[in-house]
């Protein structure tokens, strides 16, 4: 068994199947938008659904989600969001990360991933 937390928010925008969602709204907790950057603030993925302006669309906040890839990663990588809610590695300190890739693929790739929501911090050199 695999227990994950799903949780319905409103799509301020529309978005797409299995793409990294992040608060749209400073003010409001319970809406959600396509994230843009590594910066923004990440919350989790849509799943096999998406959603128009204004639908309610699950969101996997924990355990084991889907993303779809903007680029190539390994297993074990930190993940971060491109400029369309893709999944991409994350490689400078203080990118948000929605957790870490759970297999390895490439830009396009559906894959699943570890849930674990953060900033990245990387070693001194």
């Amino acid at each position: 068994m695999i227990p994950t937390l799903i949780r319905s928010f409103e799509l301020s925008a529309a978005v797409l199947a299995y793409r990294i969602v992040a608060f749209s709204d400073a003010a409001n907790s319970a809406v959600v938008a396509t994230a843009d950057a590594a910066t923004d603030p990440l919350l989790g993925t849509t799943g096999k659904l998406g959603g128009d302006t204004g639908d309610m669309g699950d969101v996997t906040l924990s355990g084991l989600g889907d993303v779809q890839l903007g680029g190539a990663v390994s297993a074990g990588d930190p993940l971060t969001s491109d400029a369309e809610g893709k999944a991409i590695e994350a490689t400078v300190a203080g990118q948000r990360i929605i957790g870490f890739a759970a297999a390895p693929g490439v830009e396009d790739d559906i894959i699943p991933y570890l849930c674990a929501p953060g900033v990245l911090a990387l070693p001194e050199a």
